[in-house]
């Protein structure tokens, strides 16, 4: 990237910058015109002589008030002229500025892409994220403004002070005198203000890391009872960009205190000098005027001079602070990423290393001097000590690391000179740590085949969309590719599509070991009916199938289904009565007690006052029972539905209330007691509450609720019907369509088998692992555990089929059948391919090839499993050592 920022901006907006100045160029002739006809207004039509009219204009003769009104009228067609110009000028300016400012971000952006892994060692994203959004944002402005400002406000000057020295050539040099003492001094005290605002943006920086490290640590904190050290530390460096900051405010107002007192001194000279020469006869009063009102204009581009000085050097300084970081040694060139070869040949052959010798940050060899030649149809293992180089050689065959000395080179050709498409297509590697990005599970595992778009996105409107920003795009130096295009390239996975890429995603998550679990997702996942109506008529044929092996033996009473006719004693008061899967916000189903609808519903069906009895009589036994036990005692979840730090609270509700007199109550406590019958689950609560007749009055009020619901309450709430897929509620929820029986033993385990069987038999589990795909996994896979998260990695790598699969600890961190039963997958998977694979217990070596026994950085001995079992040094101290420990 260019060093400068005039550079930078010349480079990207010559054209745009040129057209500008023409522009304002353009528009000086008008702003000139714009002084001079006030002072003919006033001289030669307000206070002219009436013996000289009519006066001839343009070959028009015209009478006083005629003349008058047409010098006015110019002058209002001047003031359109220039404020035509003026908005021209701006708009044109944000555009160019805008339009650089993307650019910039974007650049920045493709960088880090490119920068050397080892940098991130010493740049925490705390660091580069302000920098690429929040410290490049003045420079959008300033790029609009950097040669049009003081082209355009230096112009208007220049012609202001023209008009001055031709009104009265003393007087005006009298009130710019002053401007070279600003001219001397602002840049001295501006200096100073500009090393105050780099110190500023370091601190800053700094704080963004340290605030991205306390997040990340945040369990730390808790663990060893930290926080008051973090605060003081968060303190403390707050302090120190307050004391920056508020160096910076006063300097700053000294010099706008310079410039407002410099400014005043104009009109002293006009008042005191201009008002002299009226009186002598040496001045016109028209033409004082007209310069008391050119000056007042001139403070403003003198003004906006300044501060285009002070933007410049603060524009200056963040550009020059950002552009240094964002050039790390070693950093790879555009082409590396952006070049696409016309053919990508499979990576076959041999995989020779020539003297690969790579240092670390200390200088300290970590890949000392290795030659070895590895047969890509081979499964290789890499075995070595901690500190041995086995991780660094594996990241340096995946060209993730470049070598210091030595090189890598396939088939003859150095891996250097392979771009990202064929090294991220045709080899593929996995770390102990790989990372999950945010989005679904079926995101991450397809992340691997999206490289460049295929089609076009079958919907038109978003093609329409792209088109019309494609443009812009491209005049911002941007991306042209289309995001919502059709990016995944099934030939690179064996697909023909859609459907055949989904069956190879679940034959690899099979083989790491993850189906399972993203099966158990798609029972827990949701689908639009509207969508995929044929996954909604396959779902409500399993509900189907569901009931009636429901009904086989020791099945009848594990589940009660929903029946509109029917109170169902396995879910609350208040699922009762609404009867529905709520949809948005409308309804807070634990606030449904408060909703105005609801209570109608209770006040029409002479239920309110029923229900404060109730919850008075609820609140009581709840009190008297768990009134004595501590706060995790396990029945306060098994059958409480008021928690321990409530009781307090109701105890007092009770203590002034009376049950006779509940009339008497508080309108709060009074819905406070109201909403408790709401949580009855009389199969599970047991309280002899909810019998026969009050359940019948509930249905009648559950008719009711439904029968005169607003229109624009409908859409809120997705009543249950048999034969209606319930769009608000997951596939597991659908299939069900019940609740599972409160006291029946192992019935949730029951059930689920139950279900699990219904699935295989009509042929849904495929459908349902598709719907797991969809599961969010969270920021950074934080929705997965540790070994789903590795998990998935490894299918990512796998799906993309890869020449060459290099591993480093991929599976170290799961239990060791776990890691028996993948390493075998993907050995037996990648028969006669190549698989590279640094371990780090080194007993698993005896299921490769070939064994690279590492030590120091050097290749100690190499051969098959056996024979350096057998006659080796190195394999067996190593896996005696390992045994040990």
């Amino acid at each position: 990237m260019e060093k400068s920022v005039f550079k930078y901006i010349l480079r990207y907006s010559a054209r745009q910058q040129v057209w500008l100045m023409i522009v304002s160029a353009a528009s000086f002739p008008f702003l000139y015109l714009f002084y001079e006809l006030p002072k003919n207004i006033i001289n030669n039509a307000i206070i002219a002589s009436p013996e000289r009219f009519p006066v001839e204009l343009f070959g028009v003769e015209f009478g006083h008030i005629q003349y008058l009104l047409t010098l006015c009228i110019g002058f209002l067609i001047l003031v359109i002229i220039n404020q035509g110009f003026k908005y021209y000028i701006n708009v044109y300016k944000g555009l160019t500025g805008e339009r650089m400012l993307r650019r910039l971000r974007y650049d920045l952006f493709a960088r880090v892409l490119r920068f050397p892994l080892p940098t991130f060692r010493n740049m925490s994203q705390g660091e580069i994220i302000p920098m690429i959004t929040q410290e490049v944002e003045p420079l959008g402005g300033f790029v609009g403004d950097a040669y049009s400002l003081p082209a355009f406000q230096g112009g208007q000057l220049l012609v202001i002070l023209a008009f001055l020295f031709v009104q009265n050539p003393i007087m005006a040099a009298a009130a710019v005198s002053l401007y070279p003492l600003q001219v001397y001094i602002i840049p001295k005290l501006q200096s100073k203000v500009n090393k105050l605002g780099k110190e500023r943006v370091r601190l800053v920086r700094k704080l963004s890391e340290r605030i991205g490290e306390s997040v990340q640590g945040a369990q730390e904190v808790h663990v060893h009872d930290t926080s008051n050290r973090e605060r003081s530390d968060f303190g403390n460096r707050l302090g120190d960009i307050f004391d920056v900051r508020y160096q910076i405010y006063r300097k700053k107002f000294v010099i706008k205190f310079i410039n407002n007192f410099i400014q005043q001194l104009g009109p002293f000279f006009f008042y005191s000098l201009g008002g002299y020469l009226v009186i002598t006869g040496g001045l016109d009063i028209g033409t004082l005027m007209a310069a008391i009102a050119a000056h007042k204009d001139l403070a403003a581009p003198w003004k906006e001079l300044l501060r285009y000085y002070q933007m410049m050097e603060d524009s200056r300084i963040k550009y020059e602070q950002v552009i240094v970081q964002f050039q790390p040694a070693g950093m790879r060139d555009a082409d590396y990423q952006m070049k696409e070869p016309d053919t990508i040949a499979p990576l076959t052959g041999e995989m020779s290393l020539s003297n690969l010798t790579m240092l670390d940050d200390q200088d300290v060899a970590v890949v000392d001097g290795v030659n070895a030649t590895l047969e890509l149809d081979k499964s290789i293992a890499i075995v070595g000590g901690g500190g041995s180089g086995r991780e660094s050689i594996a990241m340096l065959l995946a060209r993730l690391l470049d070598p210091n000395k030595g090189r890598i080179s396939i088939g003859g050709n150095d891996i250097s000179s392979f771009p990202e498409a064929i090294t991220g297509r045709r080899m593929s590697y996995i770390g102990q740590g790989g990372h999950v990005f945010s989005g679904s599970l079926g995101d991450n595992l397809f992340y691997g085949l999206k490289h460049r778009p295929i089609s076009d996105n079958p919907d038109e409107k978003l093609v329409k969309q792209h088109k019309a920003r494609a443009s812009e795009a491209k005049a911002s130096g941007n991306s042209e590719d289309d995001y919502f295009a059709q990016w995944i390239d099934y030939d690179a996975a064996g697909a023909d599509g859609p459907e055949s890429l989904t069956r190879e995603g679940l034959r690899v998550l099979k083989m790491v070991g993850l189906d399972e679990e993203v099966y158990q997702f798609g029972l827990r996942g949701a689908i639009d009916p509207v969508d995929k109506p044929e996954v909604a008529e396959a779902i409500l044929r399993a509900r189907t199938a569901l009931r009636e092996h429901a009904k086989g033996p020791g099945m009848a009473d594990l589940i009660e289904t929903f029946d509109r006719d029917k109170y169902n004693a396995n879910a609350t008061v208040a699922e009762n009565l609404v009867f529905g899967n709520t949809v948005g916000d409308a309804f807070d189903m634990d606030k449904i007690s408060e909703h105005p609808y609801v209570l109608s519903i209770l006040e029409k069906s002479n239920l309110t006052h029923d229900f404060v009895q109730m919850g008075h009589q609820v609140a009581a036994t709840m009190v008297e029972l768990f009134a004595d036990l501590p706060a995790d005692h396990e029945f306060f979840q098994q059958f409480s539905f008021i928690s321990s730090e409530y009781l307090p609270e109701y105890q007092a509700i009770l203590n002034r209330s009376d049950r006779d007199n509940l009339d008497q109550l508080s309108e709060e406590d009074r819905a406070q007691l109201l909403a408790l019958p709401f949580l009855i689950i009389p199969a599970r609560h047991r309280l002899g509450l909810i019998d026969e007749s009050f359940q019948a009055r509930i249905l009648q009020a559950r008719a009711m609720f439904s029968l005169e619901m607003p229109d624009d309450l409908r859409a809120s709430v997705e009543f249950y019907q048999s034969d209606n897929y319930i769009s608000a509620a997951n596939l597991q929820d659908n299939i069900l369509f019940g609740k599972i029986a409160y006291g029946q033993a192992e019935a949730a385990a029951s059930i689920g088998s139950l279900i699990s069987d219904v699935i295989q038999e009509e042929n849904l589990y495929d459908i349902v692992v598709e719907v797991g795909f969809g599961f969010d996994v969270g920021v950074g896979g934080a929705r997965l555990t540790t070994a789903q998260r590795q998990k998935l990695v490894l299918a990512r790598s796998i799906i993309k089929r890869p020449d060459v699969l290099i591993l480093s600890e991929a599976t170290a961190a799961l239990d060791a059948s776990v890691e028996a039963a993948i390493m075998k997958n993907i050995l037996d998977e990648y028969a006669g391919r190549s698989v590279i694979w640094a371990l780090q217990h080194p007993e698993l070596a005896k299921s490769f090839d070939h064994v690279i026994v590492m030590s120091g950085g050097e290749i100690a001995e190499q051969g098959t499993y056996a024979q350096l079992k057998e006659s080796g040094k190195a394999l067996p101290q190593l896996i005696d050592a390992h045994a040990a420990s």
